[in-house]
């Protein structure tokens, strides 16, 4: 198929919406279709099989878009829309593809050319406002929940990343056009010997030291003042605690929380990392952490962490339990006490070693790019048979 995709992010960008963006495009040219992904001027280029990427022309004052809603965005999406308006206008397109606020207007422009749209829900943008702590104005919300209700009940198909999803869309009676495609999949690394590993760790800690690793944004939902409370529990000097990733600024403000806790000897910061790398902090780790506060998505991180074969240890609230379970990880309340000593069960308990076993055989089992395919093309073919249902019934 020709499919016309729209992407509202700086692509390509290390972070949550645009890594989906790119297994969905590598996925699309092994299936063979031919992609037009319209993005903003931000972001690295990316090359596929029958891929072309239009961005929207560079606008000098904006420079960086942060995670979530932002009033930067409004010019973007504005630009975004007229270029999708343009290549609508301009070629023959098969299908819509959208993520996010895309879907928007994706819709309108799939009905104007009577052509299927595939909605992609990385979240519930209404949700967004909350999670980011954007705006408490009850009016933005309802406009946000009445766009997101007319995209759910107009698009032929959805994709969805997590249970919690799923069962919104259960709720609004739109269950049947859904996907569960969990965003597992990895980029791809050169691998890295025990040498290099070794050599890595030597810079922050001692042969004898154990290393818990975080890797993500700092965010506010991410939970980072309580994984740094913790680890001021964490009595035991042979522990250090690794935090990959996280913008200057925010890296500086966790610095600064490190200070106050007087845990600066035993924390370190890496900043922004490519996500080549992030594969060799992981090796080097012994536990993993992922202590989120809020939200209900599944955090990307979750499957490769699932995948390394270490204890995992997060917080236990629904945007873990939906896929860890006792079985598989350590769950800890959401408060610095509880964390603390999830960390220490990881860390010295039998029983973590072997969750951590049980949860590289099911991962390993169930989150292959073979399956991930069949996922994107089951999606697909949703589309094409609820639009040719409705061209019937009409």
């Amino acid at each position: 198929m020709k499919i016309l995709m729209l992407a509202p992010e700086p692509f390509f960008q290390p972070r949550g919406t645009p890594i989906s963006v790119y297994f969905r495009l590598q996925a699309l040219a092994d299936l063979g279709h031919e992609v037009d992904l319209v993005t903003y001027h931000l972001g690295e280029d990316r090359s596929f099989r029958n891929l072309k990427i239009h961005r929207i022309p560079s606008l000098f004052f904006v420079k960086k878009i942060k995670v979530g809603p932002s009033f930067a965005k409004i010019p973007l999406d504005f630009l975004l829309l007229c270029k999708s308006i343009r290549l609508v206008m301009s070629k023959s397109y098969d299908m819509i593809f959208t993520h996010e606020e895309a879907s928007w207007f994706g819709t309108v422009l799939a009905k104007c050319k009577k052509i299927p749209h595939l909605y992609d829900m990385h979240s519930s943008l209404p949700q967004q406002l909350e999670n980011f702590r954007f705006s408490r104005s009850k009016i933005l919300k309802k406009i946000f929940l009445a766009l997101e209700r007319y995209v759910l009940r107009n698009a032929q198909s959805i994709i969805v990343i997590c249970l919690d999803l799923f069962q919104k869309l259960e709720k609004e009676g739109v269950a049947h056009k859904a996907t569960l495609i969990e965003n597992f999949l990895d980029f791809e690394h050169p691998g890295y010997s025990e040498d290099q590993i070794k050599q890595k760790r030597t810079k922050y800690a001692s042969p004898k030291d154990k290393i818990v690793l975080y890797t993500g944004n700092f965010e506010s939902y991410q939970g980072i003042p309580l994984f740094l409370e913790a680890s001021a529990l964490v009595d035991d000097k042979s522990v250090v605690f690794l935090l990959v990733g996280g913008y200057p600024l925010h890296v500086e403000e966790m610095k600064k929380k490190a200070s106050e806790l007087k845990i600066s000897d035993k924390v370190f910061f890496t900043g922004q990392v490519a996500p080549s790398e992030v594969p060799l902090y992981i090796a080097m780790a012994d536990v993993l952490v992922s202590p989120r506060t809020a939200g209900t998505n599944t955090p990307l991180k979750i499957y490769s962490f699932l995948k390394s074969g270490k204890p995992v240890v997060a917080t236990d609230l629904w945007t873990h339990s939906q896929v860890l379970s006792e079985k598989i990880s350590i769950l800890a309340d959401p408060d610095p006490k509880s964390f603390a000593q999830g960390i220490l069960f990881a860390l010295y308990d039998h029983r973590a070693s072997e969750r951590a076993l049980a949860a590289k055989r099911m991962a390993e089992r169930e989150y292959t790019f073979d399956n991930y395919k069949k996922k994107i093309a089951a999606a697909l073919e949703k589309a094409r048979e609820d639009d040719k249902k409705r061209r019937l019934e009409s």
